[in-house]
């Protein structure tokens, strides 16, 4: 039997507590999800695209079925790549709605294959995004509850 895979994409710059939430959600309805992470040097990310890759890999490794690649190319071309035609998205505020609906139909209109699957995080994780970290890590903040306790170190 083949095993039900799934890609869940982003720049995770750097891994939080809400993809982590996402990524749980989404093993309850896949056999594996490939956590793609977007080289995206036009967003100047904070973390090279080897620190996040090691990131994801150590906020996953208890999560069975998770494998982190990285990737720099259209993400439907990636899909097709992995052989995987469901691209999971996370959806924390409405503000996030029109934007992942667009890319969503911009994914399909290149591969009608493709299916954009959308899981909303906890109440808890609905705020916490990969910038809000990036800030209170520069500005010295605490973001330890924002982020897996796993990476917490190797983000000092």
């Amino acid at each position: 039997m083949s095993k039900k895979k799934a890609i869940y994409s982003g720049t995770f710059d750097p891994i939080t507590n809400g993809h982590i939430d996402i990524i749980k959600r989404a093993l309850k309805v896949f056999d594996e999800v490939i956590v793609a992470i977007a080289s995206s040097d036009a967003k100047k990310p904070m973390f090279n695209i080897d620190k996040r890759v090691e990131l994801v890999e150590i906020a996953t490794k208890n999560l069975d079925g998770t494998i982190a690649k990285p990737f720099n190319n259209l993400l439907v071309d990636f899909a097709k790549e992995q052989g995987v035609t469901n691209i999971i998205r996370g959806l924390r505020a409405v503000s996030d709605f029109e934007y992942e609906l667009q890319m969503g139909y911009a994914n399909s209109s290149l591969d009608k294959e493709i299916e954009t699957i959308y899981f909303m995080p906890t109440l808890k994780n609905a705020f916490v995004s990969s910038s809000i970290v990036r800030e209170l890590i520069k500005f010295d903040g605490n973001f330890n509850n924002l982020v897996p306790k796993e990476i917490i170190k190797e983000l000092y």
